[in-house]
């Protein structure tokens, strides 16, 4: 299925509600390659778009901002730049894509009543296509390739003076892109990480050395070095995981605060906050470890004398 596409920003007006919005035109085959379906109304017509009939179909964000709640926006009509479109459909809610862009808040109109009415112009800007299935899409693209090269006249060696773009190398591209972020945001969680973990074992040198009488007050009386080194690697992982608590907190807090500025879908895994507990317990253990050690080879009668 192919095709063309022509868009436009602007304001929609009905009655005294207005919103801004985007119209974008295209052909019958338009709603299939876009996976768009109707919950009402019908699609535009190919009689419809010969004539550049001022039909439109709209989104369920635009119904909501011009109609509210309580009216049928069939066969009503509304103005975009001054010009009167009937709508004879409303389009399936989709929600937000990846990025937090509105998918429902567009108007979808004749390519052609877009091309002459709005844009004053007598070219597409693109042009859509699906292939047969997803196996076939780069054995599409390069057929498209082909037949472009032909129609524009390129000779063999000049560079092309259009783009081709799929999904898939959409997908890696921001695969790529992610996948960049999060080895960069992975450096940085372990350099916090090693410095708090240094900061946790200089907390349990200091204890050490401030409870060493303690210690050998414990070891004089029964206490065997084992003991004494749960003690300290138990204090070393409860500093560690009551910080990794404030922190995961933290991070939720500022996870929904983001959802709600940037109006992006955010998600926090179970699976994150799992990890973050095991990490937090597995850096108080590192860390913790040598101090532990150190305070359960002290020797007791050494330990009674420090000052």
């Amino acid at each position: 299925m192919v095709s063309p596409e022509v868009r436009a920003g602007g304001q929609a007006i009905y009655s005294r509600n207005n919103s801004p919005t985007t119209i974008f035109g295209g052909n019958e085959k338009y709603l299939d390659i876009k996976k768009l379906t109707l919950t009402s109304g019908r699609k535009y017509t190919t009689q419809e778009i010969n004539s550049a009939a001022k039909v439109c179909l709209i989104g369920k964000t635009v119904v909501q901002n011009l109609f509210g709640d309580n009216v049928d926006p069939i066969g009503q009509y509304i103005r975009f730049k001054n010009i009167p479109f009937k709508v004879i459909g409303v389009l399936s809610e989709k929600g937000r894509n990846t990025f937090g862009q509105d998918q429902d808040d567009l108007l979808l109109a004749p390519y052609t009543t877009v091309q002459k009415r709005i844009l004053s112009v007598t070219y597409v800007q693109s042009i859509l296509a699906s292939s047969f299935d997803e196996v076939s899409s780069a054995k599409a693209v390069t057929q498209v390739e082909d037949l472009l090269r032909v129609q524009h006249k390129i000779k063999a060696g000049q560079d092309d003076d259009f783009q081709v773009r799929s999904q898939e190398e959409l997908v890696q591209t921001f695969t790529s892109i992610s996948d960049i972020l999060t080895a960069l945001l992975g450096v940085i969680a372990g350099i916090s990480l090693v410095v708090g973990g240094i900061g946790i074992m200089n907390i349990m040198y200091v204890s050490v050395t401030e409870r060493t009488r303690e210690i050998g007050l414990r070891m004089a009386i029964g206490g065997r070095g084992i003991d004494i080194l749960f003690q300290f690697l138990t204090e070393s992982i409860l500093i560690s995981v009551i910080g990794g608590i404030i922190g995961i907190l933290l991070g939720m807090g500022a996870s929904q605060m983001v959802g709600k500025v940037m109006t992006w879908p955010v998600v926090v895994m179970p699976q994150a906050v799992i990890g973050s507990f095991a990490v937090c317990t597995f850096i108080g253990i590192f860390f913790g470890w040598y101090p532990a050690r150190k305070a359960s080879n002290l020797d007791p009668i050494d330990a009674l004398r420090y000052e």
